[in-house]
């Protein structure tokens, strides 16, 4: 037997196999998706270079910077915050929390904010189990740590302690849709996304169904938990925490670093993937639109909440289902001044980065040809617009703190990615100021929960 067909053979059974569970793990809509190359990630900029930071990640889901080369990662079904420092990874997790891990459940977003010299709080999202991993979901939660890092305490150099719970949200039927992403926002509020989880509410646009229960919605609190103002959409709980509703499935928000403003990514149930923008109070069209609105639609059918929300179509659409997952503003012109606050968005179908420019005023994407309707049919007209592709099922894109390079979270190949020019230095930069958001003044932990950890 020709031994080059038995390895090809073998490659394409793995291949398969590693389709199946990803199927079943539920990380997106990738239904149809035959071919898995295993390509090594590229960069169609020649003047770019992909670097491999680290291997051996267990489905990773987000990460957050606390220094230069100094990254925290999520991992999905193991339930722990794994540090890489100067290109390793720490032999001790910095907190390990029990999480279901069914399909789309887990240990899925963060962000951080520095109070002071070696102390952080840590924000993470996670389903939380009742008594190991992969256990019986108890709620999907939004909870805050304290981080002390410094180098002697353990092998992780640092600690996760003192959790305090500010959102605790539903988490069945599910068991996809728990969205989970988690960003400071430039009002030094917290904001997270939740999907659908199969409910019918108002949230879902059923306007006979009962009130908004958390699914559905983008949802921002103040760093201790409390309610922005009166609330966007009304003052009753949790409709007071609704920054955005109508939202099915989403794996990406960011802020605009130019105007403030909110984007998000949303997977379609089997097409019509979605950018928005999403302004205060916005309507994503969930279960009545996704995609463009039909011309025939009646908008009288969506639950408005009073007039206080308000419906738009998407900035951009994928017919064909590419499940975009993170979203970033590139605030760095480390790769090219031409990329400097351009919109990158991830996908895990295809293991694509997408590149956008956008318009003058920033409202929207600056769309040109074939993308001049903003809807991307066939899939081949992406190609103006592909930055980078071969990235495995990409979860997570995140500006470098002190280089200012774009890195690359892949849940599919377990490996951390950094792009950066030909040109750079392949050493460790020196520590520059650090860009991470300052704390409220607040310290009362009345709300501290429980420690979970292990």
């Amino acid at each position: 037997m020709d031994h080059k067909n038995v390895r090809l053979m073998a490659f394409k059974i793995t291949s398969i196999c590693v389709l199946v569970f990803l199927n079943l793990i539920g990380i997106a809509n990738i239904s149809g998706v035959i071919d898995i190359a295993f390509a090594a990630p590229t960069i169609r900029d020649s003047n770019l270079q992909v670097q491999t930071i680290a291997t051996g990640l267990n489905s990773p889901t987000s990460m957050a910077f606390i220094g230069p080369n100094d990254i925290l990662v999520l991992e999905k079904n193991t339930g722990m915050v794994k540090r890489i420092k100067d290109g390793t990874v720490l032999p001790r997790p910095l907190l390990d929390v029990n999480v279901a891990t069914e399909n789309e459940r887990g240990l899925l977003g963060i962000d951080v904010v520095k109070i002071r010299s070696s102390l952080y709080h840590v924000f993470l999202y996670y389903t939380k189990a009742r008594s190991s991993d992969g256990g019986t979901p108890i709620a999907n939660q939004l909870v805050r740590y304290l981080l002390v890092n410094h180098p002697a305490l353990g092998p992780a150099q640092g600690l996760m302690v003192a959790p305090r719970l500010l959102l605790d949200l539903p988490v069945t039927p599910g068991p996809n849709h728990n969205g989970g992403k988690v960003v400071i926002g430039p009002d030094r509020n917290v904001y997270t996304v939740l999907g659908d989880l199969r409910r019918q509410t108002q949230a879902q646009n059923f306007e006979d169904e009962g009130s908004p229960d958390g699914t559905s919605g983008i949802l921002r609190v103040t760093q201790r938990g409390n309610t922005v103002g009166n609330g966007i959409l009304g003052s009753s709980d949790p409709l007071n925490k609704y920054f955005a509703y109508g939202i099915r499935n989403s794996f990406g928000i960011d802020f605009d670093p130019i105007t403030g403003r909110l984007w998000d990514t949303e997977n379609g149930p089997g097409s019509n993937d979605e950018i928005n923008l999403v302004e205060p109070g916005f309507n994503s069209g969930w279960a009545d639109i996704m995609g463009m609105a039909p011309e025939e639609f009646d908008f009288d059918d969506l639950v408005d909440f009073g007039s206080r929300g308000s419906y738009s179509d998407p900035e951009f659409v994928w017919t064909r289902p590419v499940a975009p997952t993170a979203i970033e503003f590139l605030t760095s012109s480390k790769l090219g001044t031409q990329y400097r606050n351009d919109m990158f968005v991830a996908d895990f179908n295809e293991g694509r980065i997408y590149r956008f420019d956008l318009n003058p005023q920033r409202t929207g994407l600056a769309l040109s040809g074939a993308l001049e309707d903003k809807i991307a049919d066939p899939d081949s007209e992406t190609q103006s617009v592909i930055f980078g592709e071969g990235f495995g099922g990409i979860t997570d894109l995140k500006v470098g703190l002190g280089d200012g390079h774009l890195y690359v979270l892949s849940i599919r190949n377990g490996e951390l990615y950094k792009i950066l020019p030909n040109t750079a230095s392949t050493a460790l930069p020196l520590p520059l100021p650090l860009n991470i958001p300052t704390a409220d003044d607040d310290d009362n932990d009345e709300n501290i929960v429980s420690n979970n950890d292990r």
